[in-house]
């Protein structure tokens, strides 16, 4: 009985041993992936560690892998000129670039992403002498990408190009204001199947989105296949006198969608 006490004691220190080192391998192999990623968006700059300047919030494991919301803060955002998102073992990792405007505000960004794999997604923060701070969380979901978009091809593309804008609140002239963007876009990232003829459909998403207050910037963004089905940004802008919001969506097969929005401000 003793012997096989202790042939089970040893038996499960073995096992946790194991484990440990799996994990130990798994958090090397993470590492790995994102040291290969760098040098593609960054060149041979090497971010820093993000410290209390810019945080990741996302769910650790997912409700729906092909919807992931996540939300970027950053502190000092007066020194902050763009951010990027990367899912690090999607097929297309970087999720997007945006880049802020004089009429932007960097202190939020709201995405949907794809998740492929269980991953790391890291944001990444640039100043603007070129300085890069990053972050990261590890995120529980798999199969986002090749997820049906919830309708048939036919009637995602009829949709497509519509656009709404939310404002968090009251516009007050000369400060910050949240707001939600949503843009009907399936974009499809060529690994859906359609489900009546079993054949893949083909790539076709946002490429980017220009947004514009009375002509002047407030972010331009770079996106790809791990942008989320029909893309809802959430982002900050200041409004310095009352005026309009212009949206260009630029897409891959270099259709133009534009929307403009009258915003209603108060004087500050």
């Amino acid at each position: 009985m003793r012997s096989l006490l202790l042939a089970v004691a040893v038996c499960g220190a073995t096992a946790l041993t194991s484990f440990a080192a799996g994990a130990t391998q798994d958090e090397a192999e993470r590492l790995e992936r994102w040291r290969d990623l760098q040098p593609e968006f960054f060149g041979e700059r090497t971010p820093q560690d993000g410290g209390d300047m810019v945080a990741l919030d996302a769910p650790v494991r997912a409700e729906d892998a092909s919807l992931v919301p996540i939300t970027v803060t950053v502190a000092n955002d007066q020194n902050i000129t763009g951010l990027y998102v990367v899912v690090d073992d999607n097929p297309g990792p970087l999720a997007a670039r945006v880049s802020f405007g004089p009429a932007g505000d960097p202190s939020v960004l709201k995405l949907r992403v794809r998740v492929n794999q269980y991953t790391l997604i890291h944001a990444v923060a640039e100043t603007a002498d070129g300085a890069l701070y990053e972050t990261a969380q590890f995120v529980k979901a798999a199969g986002g990408c090749s997820a049906p978009v919830g309708a048939d091809e036919a009637a995602a593309l009829a949709e497509m190009g519509r656009m709404k804008l939310r404002l968090g609140g009251d516009v007050v002239l000369g400060q910050p204001v949240e707001a939600q963007l949503m843009i009907r876009h399936p974009n499809f990232n060529g690994m859906q199947m359609d489900q009546l003829t079993r054949m893949y459909t083909p790539m076709r998403f946002v490429r980017s989105i220009d947004v514009t207050y009375n002509g002047v910037q407030v972010f331009h963004l770079d996106g790809d296949i791990s942008l989320s089905t029909d893309p809802v940004i959430g982002f900050g802008f200041v409004p310095m006198e009352k005026g309009q919001m212009k949206v260009v969506v630029r897409d891959s097969d270099d259709a133009v969608f534009e929307e403009s929005f009258d915003i209603p401000a108060q004087g500050s």
